[in-house]
């Protein structure tokens, strides 16, 4: 009976992140964090965020066509970005019905700063969380405290009436055992709906820093995050892992993304991962699941003999 509660809540959350009905903006390159996962690293330097000019063109097409419900301000740490309330309220000025943000949260700890944003427009918070606990936390993102300072971010959110969050986790060797437990550490914030788990793909034709896992160990720990997250009434969406490996639960595999304005050389490096390697592709009628990426396939195979191919119900 809970899955089925679930699914129901599950549908109405899909409707409102129809990611076809978002927009994101990539307005920023600096970060104060230093993930050893993070997939621009090498490039983040020489990445050039969009120019006012682009978002205002952005905000006047909008504001006429209302071709989309959500904006998304990203970049590598957007809450840097001193205009970034400025920002927000244009967007609510050119027919944008919410306004989310992607951010490892630590500059919301500052309740007032999530006030302000509050008052710009800022309703929806995408916030990357690397481990469950302070001390994997912190030594993913090389910064001492942060996951406290994220923390207390995501409790912030919470005492701004009508503000939802989305967590965000890569899952790496250093991850992988621990997502369980982040649910279960998250359980207690009521603002948090939806629960996202991106499976690390390291942007190159190999795994250059060691932290991929092969898909069968990573099983078991994130189907427990699945049903634990359900349990508390969020949703999920898994990224960059084979649907057919998690039987039931395939269909929270959603690697669509929101139309994207970002440095055209982005693309450039998101070539190298070389996704939808799977023996079974032909025969498969999911067209969300990635198969495998170069990397991967270069350390672990094809794990062809794990994969099935979805078919089509007669």
């Amino acid at each position: 009976m809970k899955y089925m509660q679930t699914q129901s809540v599950s549908s109405e959350l899909q409707d409102r992140f129809d990611h076809s009905q978002y927009v994101s903006m990539t307005m920023e390159f600096r970060c104060n964090l230093k993930c050893v996962h993070c997939m621009i690293e090498g490039t983040m330097d020489n990445l050039v965020p969009e120019t006012d000019e682009k978002f205002d063109g952005l905000m006047a097409f909008n504001k006429k066509e209302k071709a989309w419900r959500g904006l998304i301000l990203t970049g590598s740490e957007i809450t840097l970005l001193k205009n970034l309330p400025e920002l927000a309220v244009k967007a609510r000025q050119s027919n944008f019905q919410h306004v989310r943000i992607q951010t490892h949260g630590m500059h919301l700890s500052q309740f007032s700063y999530c006030q302000k944003l509050q008052a710009a427009g800022v309703d929806e918070y995408f916030v990357s969380v690397a481990g469950s606990d302070a001390s994997t936390h912190d030594m993913i993102t090389v910064v001492g405290g942060s996951f406290d300072r994220t923390l207390k971010g995501l409790e912030n959110i919470d005492r701004l009436e009508g503000s939802i969050s989305i967590t965000n986790t890569v899952v790496t060797k250093h991850s992988y055992k621990q997502l369980p437990d982040l649910v279960r550490n998250l359980s207690h914030i009521k603002s948090l709906v939806q629960m996202e788990f991106w499976v690390y793909w390291p942007m190159n034709a190999s795994d250059e820093k060691d932290l991929m896992v092969s898909n069968s160990e990573i099983l078991p720990y994130l189907q427990q995050a699945i049903e634990l997250a359900h349990s508390f009434g969020r949703t999920v969406e898994i990224k960059n892992f084979p649907s057919c490996m998690l039987g039931k639960y395939g269909y929270t595999v959603v690697n669509a993304q929101p139309q994207l304005f970002i440095d055209p050389d982005f693309w450039d490096e998101f070539s190298k991962n070389d996704f939808f390697q799977c023996d079974h592709r032909a025969q498969c009628v999911d067209k969300e699941c990635l198969g495998l990426n170069g990397a991967y396939v270069k350390k672990y195979g094809k794990d062809t003999h794990l994969l099935n191919p979805i078919r089509k119900e007669p």
